[in-house]
């Protein structure tokens, strides 16, 4: 066959590593449509020997370690590789040597700024999951101290966040309403708790970060976007003055609610408080625009509280029809773990809710500091953050806390206030410590309309619609699957719009997988290279030949679709070729560059295929198949069926050395 004494061995079973790619003696041959040129034609080599026990090591080190986080401890001694692990698990160790006075300034600045966010916000969600507001900041003291020990995150501000109050209100109080018994409502919002941290802490510890990745960005778009409209429009119930609110979360029954009850509208807190939102929202507005004047939007809802309260307090025999917060108890936070539920008909209830503001903190924690990571230029550990995470959050069930994360908002306004550690978090945690042990009395007559202008003002900022319309440039699929967990959340329930995002995400995933890219391919003249012929129109088809590349792994779940189409688009050029009169084909070449891994199927796929198109007096070919897939194409003896013309580096080296052989 032509050039097969040029060849020696065209491919290598014994697979030495240091076998290479050798190249044999250079051959002149004529490629279709081009002039005579000299061809180097190279070994396809396999990949060099391991055991099943090595094999398992290095997937699983691939899997798991991607960073490989042991490589500062080589060639260390046992003290310093001592010292390496506690800043590896204490983060604190390794920048509190380095602190200074510098630090500490920028630090005092922006944590008391944070502070001045957080108080608010606290009280705020912790209403929002329909807990006691004293919970909240709670919330936002013993969970910051704990992360400013583990987290890796300069810029991340650690509290509660609204999303998370939003699912935990919704579930919990599915199953216990809060004003049916709040005890045990309390209960199952601390195990909530505690199980969230133990996932998190889970996943941290065995590195299975690439869990939360099933919620993509679109999905989570559309999720963070409906949530918002929803926690809006629950707000009402505080700026119309209502007391008799649906507890459901779905549009249709909150809208409802709030056109039944028309007759508990209060016109003094309607007016007040559609006042105090307009305030925020401009306050907003101006930290967005204008970024060095971050601490107008940071101070506006503190300012608003101390306002609104003053307001009350002065005129409360004329503003009677005003509800507010109510007496708050001073004191640190008291031990939870007696209240820990993990025994009865509602354990499964915290379980599920445990794991599923879990997730959703860790996205939105992770996907925060990762962002102020990246724009400071320095790195975050996703995994080390998930076990900062978990921890904080089962120390925070133990200790009167509900499920805490980076907030989004906070972060921003703690990036530009200036802060260098995570010192400012503990700067935060002290204020908040003083407000416990001091000031909870002045919060008596605090508005709850104002709680809801501000929990409006920060849910606003998810409602992301640039990504939205870059999602219907860019990918369709995306969009629909935006749009998705958009409208499940808003008519079906928020836990169902948070399943149907996740379904959504796998079912793109499982369409590329089981519907992988192929196309023909043809050579651009002048060169070796070989493209999609749709993708460049100067691609010219190679006379008796049809070039198919396959952009994906072959597995299961893939294989008969494959074959399938290999077999309809070899049908089709023939039809091609004979509509225009064109030389009748005669080989399949499968460029296998993309294919980056084969299972059974696979090999049985390409081993049937091989058969069907030698009844049909058509040569199969590869070309460039990767290690692995050289590997299990030797293993299962396929390799040897296709001989030393079925196996090539290159589609040029495939196509000149075959046309070589036709013509001698």
């Amino acid at each position: 066959m032509g050039l097969n004494s040029n060849r020696v061995d065209h491919y290598s079973g014994s697979g030495h590593a240091n076998q290479g790619l050798t190249s044999t003696a250079p051959a002149t041959i004529t490629v279709p449509g081009e002039t005579m040129r000299s061809l180097e034609l190279h070994n396809v080599c396999l990949p060099p020997q391991k055991t099943t026990l090595q094999k398992l090591r290095h997937r699983l080190s691939e899997v798991f370690f991607p960073d490989d986080p042991l490589h500062g401890f080589k060639n260390q001694s046992r003290f310093r590789k001592l010292i390496l692990a506690l800043q590896y698990f204490f983060p604190i160790f390794e920048w509190a040597p380095n602190y200074n006075l510098t630090l500490l300034r920028s630090d005092v600045v922006s944590g008391l700024t944070i502070a001045s966010l957080a108080i608010p916000q606290g009280i705020s969600y912790a209403k929002l999951a329909n807990l006691p507001p004293i919970i909240g900041l709670y919330s936002s003291f013993v969970p910051p101290l704990i992360y400013s020990v583990l987290g890796s995150s300069k810029h991340l501000a650690v509290g509660p966040v609204s999303i998370a109050s939003l699912v935990m209100g919704t579930m919990l109080n599915e199953a216990v309403p809060y004003n049916k018994d709040p005890v045990l409502y309390l209960k199952l919002a601390f195990t909530a708790t505690f199980f969230a941290g133990v996932f998190q802490a889970t996943l941290g510890l065995l590195r299975l970060g690439f869990v939360i990745d099933f919620l993509s960005k679109a999905t989570l778009v559309g999720f963070m976007a409906g949530a918002a409209v929803i926690v809006s429009l629950q707000q009402l119930k505080g700026l119309l003055g209502i007391v008799h609110f649906t507890t459901k979360m779905q549009i249709i029954p909150v809208l409802t609610s709030v056109i039944q009850h028309r007759n508990e509208w209060s016109w003094q807190t309607i007016v007040m408080g559609f006042c105090f939102l307009g305030f925020l929202l401009a306050t907003r507005h101006i930290g967005l625009r204008k970024p060095k004047l971050f601490w107008i939007s940071a101070a506006a809802p503190l300012a608003s509280v101390i306002l609104s309260t003053l307001l009350v307090t002065l005129f409360r025999s004329k503003l009677h029809g005003i509800a507010t917060i109510g007496h708050l108890e001073k004191g640190l936070n008291p031990p939870s773990s007696n209240m820990l539920y993990f025994h009865g008909e509602f354990l499964g209830v915290a379980i599920k809710t445990g794991i599923i503001t879990g997730i959703l903190s860790l996205t939105e924690g992770i996907a925060v500091g990762r962002t102020f990571a990246s724009l400071n230029d320095y790195q975050v550990d996703g995994n080390k953050e998930m076990l900062a995470i978990g921890v904080m959050n089962m120390a925070g069930s133990c200790t009167s806390c509900y499920v805490t994360t980076g907030s989004f908002s906070r972060s921003a306004v703690n990036a530009n206030a200036g802060a260098k550690s995570v010192v400012s978090n503990i700067i935060m945690a002290s204020t908040v410590l003083i407000t416990l042990l001091f000031l909870m009395p002045l919060f008596h007559y605090t508005p709850n309309l104002i709680l809801a202008a501000i929990i409006i003002t920060a849910v606003i900022g998810l409602m992301d619609y640039q990504s939205t319309i870059r999602l219907w440039k860019v990918d369709k699929l995306d969009f629909v699957a935006c749009l998705c967990s958009f409208f499940g959340v808003l008519f079906i329930s928020v836990p169902i719009g948070l399943a149907i995002a996740v379904g959504v995400s796998v079912f793109k995933i499982l369409l590329h997988v089981t519907r992988p890219n192929t196309g023909v391919l043809g050579n651009i003249p002048g060169t070796q290279i070989y493209q999609n012929v749709n993708r460049y129109r100067e691609a010219r088809r190679v006379p008796w030949f049809v070039i198919l590349g396959v952009d994906a792994p072959i597995y299961f779940a893939n294989s008969t679709y494959l074959q399938e189409r290999i077999l309809r688009w070899i049908r089709e050029e023939e039809e091609l070729l004979a509509a225009n009169n064109g030389p009748s084909l005669k080989c399949v070449i499968i460029d296998m560059t993309a294919v980056t891994a084969i299972d059974t199927s696979g090999l049985g796929m390409v081993k049937e295929l091989k058969k069907m198109l030698e009844k049909r007096s058509l040569q199969l070919v590869l070309a460039n198949p990767g290690g692995s897939v050289m590997e299990k194409l030797h293993q299962s003896e396929i390799l040897e069926s296709f001989g030393l013309e079925g196996v090539y580096l290159s589609v040029d080296e495939a196509v000149a050395d075959i046309s070589s052989a036709w013509k001698a």
